[in-house]
This record gives structure tokens, sequence and C-alpha cells, in this order.
């Protein structure tokens, strides 16, 4: 569970607006509640609001973040309409005296859980959750980077283009060089030439994103989605430490990944160690270039 502490009496007019907000779209009022401040958080400031009819998890950032919250919203809800993998419910978004909130059904969490039904769960979102092309309805974020979506019928192309070449130019915005860059680039529509179902997928599926119900169901949230590579997800849920065998497992029992995977899978990573490099540098440049030289050596 997050640390929880109580907040201090602060940003009163921010809360007043909020449940007045709130209030005018579901008729619930909700006002005289308490605030209980979530730690861990480096994007957003989270609060858990307890009040006697009803628990909401509750978001602010800056004003200008207001799209941000309404993509995520879109797509958790996305997510929840295909009823294949359980996710926080958007209920209300918008922006109140100096931020922009999202509010979402609370879930109580844990890390224990049945990691091979959140395979199993993955693979039918996988399965249930798919398109006619590459891309999204509206731009998003990755973390608190932007991630671009345009529409596409060429999977490879969209890859390299609203990926990694969009990284690759912030990189070199914030003074990054990478002389394999281009050469990867040009070979990134062959490698990526599969021609994959398009897929919703979360997006930014790492094991801060995923965990279970005190039920002992599985949930994911903070999505990033778009359609895309089905692939993208168990790659980046292999990247900072991976997930426990059994989810693998029941992932494959359910829709076994395709051959190749393995190859794409460093591809598919590469765009994320590169957001990183662009939101805290150091190492993530060197563990980059390592991966554009082991891609072009395949």
């Amino acid at each position: 569970m997050p640390h929880l502490r109580r907040l201090r009496v602060e940003g009163v007019g921010r809360w007043q607006q909020l449940w007045d907000q709130f209030a005018a779209a579901t008729g619930q009022r909700l006002h005289e509640g308490k605030a209980l401040a979530v730690g861990g958080g480096s994007i957003n400031t989270t609060y858990v609001w307890q009040h006697p009819e009803q628990t909401l998890f509750v978001k602010f950032n800056r004003p200008e973040r207001q799209s941000m919250f309404a993509a995520e919203a879109n797509a958790l809800r996305a997510i929840a309409k295909v009823q294949a993998i359980r996710v926080p419910l958007p209920l209300l978004w918008g922006v109140v005296e100096d931020a922009s909130f999202l509010v979402l059904e609370y879930l109580p969490l844990t890390s224990a859980g049945d990691w091979w039904q959140m395979g199993v769960e993955l693979a039918q979102l996988h399965l249930k959750g798919t398109g006619d092309r590459y891309g999204w309805s509206e731009n998003n974020t990755i973390g608190a980077t932007p991630q671009i979506n345009p529409w596409s019928d060429n999977w490879g192309e969209f890859f390299r283009d609203a990926r990694l070449r969009y990284q690759l130019e912030l990189a070199r915005r914030r003074g990054g060089h990478f002389p394999k860059a281009e050469k990867l680039l040009a070979a990134i529509p062959e490698l990526l030439n599969h021609e994959p179902t398009p897929t919703l997928v979360h997006g930014d599926l790492w094991s801060g994103n995923a965990a279970f119900c005190r039920t002992g169901e599985p949930v994911i949230f903070d999505p990033a989605s778009y359609y895309g590579d089905r692939e993208v997800d168990l790659a980046m849920s292999e990247l900072f430490g991976g997930f426990p065998a059994a989810f693998y497992e029941g992932y494959n029992a359910t829709y076994p990944l395709a051959v190749g995977y393995r190859q794409r899978k460093t591809i598919y990573n590469l765009y994320h160690i590169l957001n990183h490099f662009n939101l805290f540098g150091g190492s993530y440049g060197t563990q980059a270039e390592q991966m554009m030289a082991a891609i072009l050596d395949q």
C-alpha cells in the first residue's frame, strides 16, 4: 500500500471547486471528507479522498496538464470497454483554481496476487482490443514526455517516426548525440516488417503500473495507450526488473508470442530508454547507444 499522511489545511479553494464540479457532474456531494497524501509519485501530486459515502483517488498537476489527464481518462475507458482486465475507472477531470485534476475510482492495491492471471488477462486485452490502424485518436504522454500518435497503416514507419525519431529529436535538443541514430532509423521499417495486428496496448507496462486488488483481481493503471504491436507491452514488462515468470506463462498460454519477439524487444525498449535519457539523463544515454549497436548487429 502507498504511504498515506493527513493533508495539511492548504489549497482549500482547490478542493472546494473540485467537489463543486463533482457534485454538478454526478449529483454526489463529497465535500466533507479528508485528503490523505499518497507518497511515491514523481509526476503528479496524488491523494486519497476519504468520505463516509465513497473513497476516491485524486491526481493534481499544473493547469496546462489538463490534456494529459483527459488522455489518461480516455485510455482507461478504452481498456475498461474491452472487459478483459480491470483498471481504475475515471470519474471526472478538469481544472480548478491553480491545477488540473483527475478523479479516479479508488482501488486498495497490493503487489501480491496471481501473476498467471495477470498474464492471461493482458493477453485477453490484446486478443479482444484490436483496431484497423496504428496510432490513437489523440496524443498523450509517456511519463512526463509528450507521446505523439498519428494514424498509420505501416507499423515499422509508425514506430520509427512517432516513437524513435521523436525521442531522438528530443535528445538532440538536450545535447544528446547518437552516431548510429540515422542508420538505425533507416533499418527500422525492415526490422519491424512483421505486420502485427493493431492492438490496444497499455503502453507503459512496468511493475509500477500493475498490481492487484485485495481480492486478488489484477489491475493495470497509468496507461500511455495506443494501437500498436502487442509485443511493446511484453517488452517493457521485462525492462525494469521484469514481472514474475508466472505472468509470461499465463500470457503465452493464452496468446503465444510470435517468432522474432526477442529481436524486436530491444527495438521496443529502446524507446523507453531514450525517454528515460530525456527525462533523467545520465547512463541512459550509454545504454541507448549499446542498444542501437545491438539492433544493428542483428
